[in-house]
């Protein structure tokens, strides 16, 4: 359905209206490998995401107004969403929490129990499973990643392990559990649109993640080169309770936003009583801390909802549902169809960086390629689901990458590159796609015939 403008009539899907994006990446990337080839080891942190998509907003504001629609009204709606502002909590309360934690020992003394009595091939795997576990529970890879990114971190440092590549494992096992879990909203958006069950969209990704998952705990084991965990100075056991106690939470199933708060409450009564020196003010003054390491990624996140807002108002997506309409339904067999839902739904997401979003806004039109092409709908709500999750997990300007990023200091382009699990997951199905089985190869024998 097109977009109304201010007079009422309908717009047309325009391709032009996704040019803002792609100003912003050309911008921002462009900006970060340039830095980057002069050596500069931050060359990605020289041009603030959040100023280089100021000319993408311009740009974006400036097509809407041309196509009759009210730029500031539908920017203030894009970055007043629901899920835009859910996230920018997550990213607060995610640093709060992470700041606290490190100020009164938590991550010294997960290190010192834990870390070093673990074999240093098995670091990476074990962080992936423990992601997966939580995130499969929690129905949430934004939640995953805030709740065990710190503990990541406490290994990295201790184990000699490259940042990227543990927050990596991270972000793949988030999206190994978040893309399995029947409580996901992307798994429930998948099936509904699809006209499937649950236990049928589940089955028929596992036989697609599991293959993946294995795939990436075994590369997993052989990368890293690390060093003898060097242990800090004895802390108190007891430091350790608040991340449990997070961890608990989060596969219990409670809300992500009180799983955060009560652990920030909680990490801040263990340090008045088991840390030294850190009293009321102490607290207050690291939660604000963790709050302003979390500015530019909160920002970012106000303003790419604003602009995804103006480009989809503008008919950018209802352009790019068309183009791979018109694909579909020039190549008619089951192939052809499940091909077009990937790309509709990868697509969407690049444009959206919001997979539960993209599943939305693709969803109808999958489910009419699916019918047109004898895809089952466990199938199509399957790949629908696969790759909005495999693309937000290596999306550079995404909430996941971003969160991790944030935290870690790491490259977002980086940390993209060692999300092992998504690329093994996007290529696994690919793969699944292309192979001629036999049940197809009978099939279009007979489309053929007729």
């Amino acid at each position: 359905m097109n977009q109304p403008s201010q007079s009422g009539a309908p717009l047309s899907p325009s391709g032009l209206a996704l040019t803002p994006l792609l100003l912003f990446l050309a911008l921002f990337f462009g900006a970060g490998l340039y830095f980057t080839a002069q050596g500069d080891a931050m060359g990605f942190y020289q041009l603030h995401a959040p100023v280089a998509i100021l000319p993408a907003l311009a740009l974006a504001a400036f097509i809407a107004w041309r196509r009759g629609i009210k730029p500031l009204e539908t920017l203030l709606n894009g970055m007043g969403d629901h899920n835009v502002v859910l996230m920018c909590l997550i990213f607060l309360l995610a640093g709060g929490f992470v700041e606290v934690s490190k100020a009164i020992g938590a991550v010294d003394a997960i290190v010192s129990l834990g870390v070093g009595n673990v074999h240093p091939a098995l670091l990476l795997p074990a962080l992936f499973v423990v992601a997966g576990f939580i995130s499969m529970s929690l129905g949430t890879s934004m939640g995953t990643i805030a709740a065990v990114a710190p503990i990541a971190l406490g290994v990295s440092d201790a184990s000699g392990l490259d940042r990227a590549l543990v927050l990596g494992a991270v972000i793949g096992g988030a999206t190994f559990g978040d893309n399995l879990s029947v409580i996901s909203d992307t798994a429930i958006v998948a099936s509904r649109t699809q006209g499937c069950t649950m236990r049928e969209k589940f089955r028929e990704n596992l036989k697609l993640a599991l293959p993946a998952a294995l795939g990436t705990l075994i590369l997993l084991g052989f990368l890293g080169e690390t060093a003898p965990v060097q242990t800090p100075d004895p802390v108190s056991p007891w430091l350790i309770l608040p991340y449990l106690i997070v961890l608990g939470l989060a596969i219990a199933g409670i809300d992500v936003i009180i799983v955060l708060s009560i652990g920030l409450i909680i990490a801040g009564l263990f340090g008045v009583f088991f840390a030294e020196d850190f009293g009321f003010a102490a607290y207050t003054t690291h939660i604000w801390d963790g709050f302003e390491s979390m500015v530019e990624i909160t920002l970012l996140s106000l303003l790419v909802g604003g602009l995804g807002a103006l480009m989809k108002a503008a008919g950018g997506l209802a352009w790019l549902a068309r183009v791979i309409g018109k694909f579909a339904r020039g190549h008619r067999s089951r192939r052809a169809g499940e091909i077009s839902i990937a790309a509709l739904s990868a697509t969407t997401d690049v444009f959206t960086a919001n997979n539960t979003v993209a599943i939305l806004i693709s969803g109808g039109l999958a489910r009419d390629v699916a019918q047109q092409h004898d895809v089952p709908p466990a199938r199509a709500a399957s790949v629908l689901d696969i790759f909005a999750c495999v693309t937000q997990g290596v999306l550079p300007y995404g909430a996941q990458i971003l969160l991790a990023a944030s935290l870690s200091k790491v490259s977002p382009l980086e940390l993209a590159g060692n999300v092992h699990y998504s690329w093994l997951l996007g290529g696994v199905t690919i793969v699944a796609m292309l192979w001629p089985s036999r049940k197809r190869k009978q099939a279009e024998a007979i489309a053929a015939a007729d």
